[in-house]
């Protein structure tokens, strides 16, 4: 459920009595299997084609020797007088060789996916973003700040130096996040860092602007903050590596126009063309709280018992069951008796050992 209204402050982080409207993408479903799903697809888009070179292991020239020399058919270096001939090439197994399959650069590397399920992920990770225990539970520091979503007034975007930026993160106890992403920052493992990706660090908080006035210049260099106006809001960027709850600090501005993004669920959007927001399919997804609550408890049947008895029909095997066996054959009790009498007996005849007699032992003496 979604507060009505939410609070705006100023660039001292005092709260002023202004508070504009939440808008209707913050009440759209938090889907996370879409999310993972759209991430995924567009996180491929950006991918460069790399392969192998083309003549790569193939350069040499190399014959097969042919059957009839007890040697392998795979094709051989010619020539003499080197380690080198002789030798196999070409194949994938050999040394030197070209790989299996060799990549080409026409593989295909982008992925197309539903403009609906685009529009649908976007929305959800905007709702997400208002939703402080996704915030906090996706690593930002955001226990400090008053409220999220996190709305600035519109001076923010006349900013213009780093400074002033700083400052106002300070005031609105929202720079613990940037530090966060500082004592994070370290050296790529593996050739990525010869490779102009030399350093990782986390992601910081996303500002969300609706008219640039300086206010890209101002943010720009903090590390891990980014930047996007509002009518290009990217999932990429909302929701990073497909886990919802990033933490977004909103001017006013850029919040008001939400709902001409967006639109609502009754009402079209100005910016996309036709599209209204998904309506939940419940209103109320505590399913949980619905099941125990008194209403349906008035009308559902009391709860049976716990376990269940089986059914006299249920054919239960008489080798294995000595009821069933005694009910089909009532002789069987009598010898399964016996049979144990029996084993009795035998163990006591055997465990019994006779003595020898006095007059044996007197002719086993004697000389």
């Amino acid at each position: 459920a979604a507060r009505p209204v939410v609070s705006v402050f100023g660039l001292t982080g005092a709260k002023l009595e202004a508070t504009v409207p939440l808008p209707a993408v913050f009440t759209a479903p938090i889907r996370p299997d879409l999310v993972q799903f759209v991430h995924k697809n567009m996180a491929k888009n950006r991918r460069q084609p790399y392969a192998v070179k083309q003549q790569a292991g193939e350069e040499t020239s190399a014959e097969s020797w042919g059957t009839g020399r007890a040697v392998a058919r795979i094709p051989r270096v010619g020539g003499a007088g080197t380690y080198r001939s002789g030798q196999a090439a070409f194949g994938n197994m050999t040394r030197g060789g070209r790989m299996f399959a060799p990549t080409k650069v026409w593989r295909k590397w982008h992925v197309r996916t539903n403009t609906n399920q685009k529009r649908y992920a976007t929305a959800s990770a905007v709702a997400a973003s208002g939703v402080s225990a996704l915030v906090s539970g996706r690593g930002h520091r955001i226990q400090d700040i008053e409220e999220v979503p996190l709305v600035v007034a519109a001076d923010a975007e006349s900013l213009n130096k780093t400074k002033e930026a700083v400052a106002l993160m300070k005031a609105l106890k929202a720079y613990a996040d940037v530090e966060k992403v500082s004592n994070t920052r370290s050296i790529r493992a593996g050739r990525g860092k010869l490779r102009n990706r030399r350093h990782r660090q986390r992601r910081g908080p996303l500002v969300v602007y609706a008219e640039d006035k300086g206010i890209t210049h101002a943010f720009r260099n903090l590390p891990g903050v980014e930047l996007v106006n509002v009518t290009r809001l990217n999932l990429l960027q909302l929701a990073p590596g497909g886990h919802l709850g990033r933490f977004v600090i909103w001017t006013q501005p850029a919040f008001e126009a939400l709902n001409k993004v967006f639109g609502t669920q009754t009402e079209a959007s100005q910016q996309k063309i036709g599209y209204t927001l998904p309506a939940p399919l419940i209103s109320n997804p505590d399913v949980s709280r619905i099941i125990t609550s008194s209403e349906v408890q008035a009308v559902v049947r009391p709860a049976g018992p716990r376990f269940t008895k089986r059914p006299y029909t249920q054919k239960k095997n008489p080798l294995r069951n000595t009821q069933v066996l005694v009910r089909l054959n009532p002789y069987a009790q009598v010898l399964r008796r016996a049979e144990i009498l029996g084993r009795n007996k035998r163990t006591t005849k055997a465990s019994h050992k006779k003595s020898a007699s006095k007059k044996f032992l007197e002719i086993l003496k004697a000389d």
